[in-house]
C-alpha cells in the first residue's frame, strides 16, 4: 500500500502561466521524492499600473511518501 500527500504551492512568472507550472513543477521535484502529478487550482495575473506585470499559478503537487 502506497500513501500520497499533497502540498499548495503558488508560483509568480514574469512570463506565462506555462512558465510558472514549469517553475512549481521544477522546484517541486527538486526538494520532494516521488512526485506523481499536479492539479492547477486556479491561475491569475498581477497587475500594476494597468500593466499585467505577473502570472500566478496556484498548484497542487501529490507525491507518494516512502516507507519507514
Amino acid at each position: 500500500m502506497s500513501v500520497g500527500r499533497v502540498t499548495e504551492l503558488s508560483v509568480v512568472s514574469e512570463t506565462g502561466f506555462e512558465d510558472a507550472i514549469r517553475q512549481g513543477v521544477s522546484r517541486a521535484t527538486s526538494t520532494l521524492r516521488g512526485v506523481e502529478g499536479a492539479w492547477i487550482k486556479d491561475m491569475n495575473v498581477l497587475i500594476e499600473d494597468g500593466n499585467v506585470t505577473g502570472y500566478k499559478v496556484n498548484m497542487e503537487v501529490t507525491f507518494v511518501l516512502e516507507d519507514s
